[in-house]
């Protein structure tokens, strides 16, 4: 494959710079959706150190991701919609290209620690479980020199993310590790990777396990004291897990500092879907219920935030993101372009980092079906478009969706304005764009969660 290699210079503070990040850290927190960050509203929880992230850099208001974590995992990695590639729940494809791949053939050292959900989900007794497990990219596949990822492998042996966590790192199981935190031994992991490599260009991929349920106690709280209520399952933990997240994302900046790497490091903060359902948080002065899982604007619309001291300026950015863009936005960060053997449906938001004019999202594609896979009895498929004020599904349903918070109002297909009537035909357009190949095959017939043809 042939990588090609462009420089751009930029001014900032009166001094020219490259717009090349000599390093990338790319942070995904899992199940939080804009509602609980106080530089977009919400007032439930302490996320000073994120918003702070936010008023030093761009914070962009209108990203987006799959309502699942999967789905989004498999979308941002390979900056392919998930209709391209999609096999099932928990699951890449294992000749899938990532964005760790790319940025190893640009000549970056590549780090990844987290939660990896990729490789093997049914548990043994869930029906027709045999055809699926083990069919996904291990983590030691995926483009990366060094990994450090809790469920690595099947899902009955994937133990605990948080209080006494187990990890695979670099193909080494670590079972139980008594008294330690997941989220602590992950920042660690980056920390030390970022300053055992830090005279070379580095690309790190930290996919969080917070604040995903189960809703356990943090080093932070109270009840972390006991070590027999470490594990304890609450939603009352909701806040403290929000709250240690905010605690480690500053924890990996202050980090990044300290080892004299801040002013060469962008770093991305980024959600996979919104918040779980059992939330309920304040947002601009009303109570929001977390909407994971559904197609709804508290299920899709996740934070976005650009920092990088030495690049990019303080602001809002209120143009569409998706998460097919971040593929394209990291070759062009790298001064390079995608592969010109890839397929992608991503659009590079590199260009609107730092002010400059170019193309931008004027709507965002969403080809959701988490089927099949445990637990997903209860989901079916949604294919559906949007821009800044419409939500148009394949099925003709119609919304008027509001950039400012998080509503949305099913439209009256007979009495649509003619703003509204535009919306629509363009994103019917969209639909009719994007459902044309490649599609995977398992894309191609609507199954049920035990991988069986719906309807048989």
């Amino acid at each position: 494959m042939k990588f090609l290699t462009t420089l751009s210079l930029f001014v900032f503070g009166g001094i020219l710079f490259a717009k090349n990040p000599k390093n990338i850290v790319l942070i995904m927190a899992d199940d939080i959706g804009i509602e609980c960050f106080g530089s977009y509203g919400g007032t439930s929880y302490k996320t000073p150190n994120i918003d702070r992230l936010a008023s030093t850099g761009l914070r962009f208001t209108h990203a987006y991701s799959q309502p699942l974590c999967t789905p989004t995992r498999l979308e941002i990695m390979t900056g392919r919609e998930n209709h391209r590639n999609w096999m099932y729940f928990g699951i890449m494809p294992p000749k899938e290209k990532t964005f760790g791949h790319m940025m190893q053939g640009f000549g970056y050292k590549t780090c990844m620690a987290g939660k990896w959900q990729l490789q093997s989900y049914d548990p043994p007794d869930f029906p027709n479980a045999d055809e699926r497990r083990g069919t996904g990219m291990h983590p030691k596949d995926a483009g990366f020199d060094s990994y450090a990822l809790f469920h690595s492998l099947h899902t009955e042996d994937k133990g605990s993310r948080y209080a006494d966590p187990t990890y695979l790192s670099d193909g080494e199981l670590h079972k139980e590790l008594k008294g330690r935190y997941g989220e602590d031994l992950s920042v660690d992991f980056l920390l030390k990777f970022m300053g055992k490599n830090r005279d070379e260009k580095m690309f790190l991929y930290y996919p969080m396990a917070l604040p995903h349920w189960p809703m356990n106690p943090t080093p932070s709280s109270e009840a972390w004291e006991d070590p027999s209520r470490r594990l304890e399952a609450d939603e009352k933990y909701f806040p403290d897990m929000v709250e240690y997240m905010d605690t480690i994302v500053g924890r990996l900046v202050d980090g990044v500092e300290k080892l004299g790497l801040r002013d060469d490091t962008l770093i991305l903060f980024y959600s996979d879907n919104g918040t779980d359902q059992r939330i309920h948080s304040r947002f601009k002065g009303k109570k929001v219920q977390g909407g994971k899982n559904r197609t709804t604007q508290t299920g899709i619309r996740v934070p976005l935030i650009a920092n990088w001291p030495k690049g990019i300026k303080s602001g809002l950015n209120s143009n569409l993101v998706e998460s097919s863009d971040f593929l394209p936005t990291l070759a062009a960060l790298a001064g390079k372009q995608v592969p010109s053997d890839w397929q992608i449906d991503g659009m590079s938001f590199e260009p609107q980092l730092f002010g400059d004019k170019g193309p931008v999202r004027d709507w965002a594609f969403f080809w959701y079906d988490p089927r099949p896979g445990w637990d997903k009895e209860k989901f079916s498929r949604s294919i559906f478009a949007l821009d800044h004020d419409y939500k148009l599904f394949s099925d003709g349903r119609m919304y008027e969706i509001s950039g400012v918070d998080l509503k949305e109002e099913q439209l009256d297909l007979s009495k649509l304005t003619p703003e509204a009537g535009v919306a629509r035909e363009k994103l019917k357009g969209v639909i009719a764009k994007m459902m044309r190949g490649p599609i995977s095959a398992a894309a191609k017939i609507e199954v049920n969660s035990y991988g069986r043809p719906v309807g048989k």
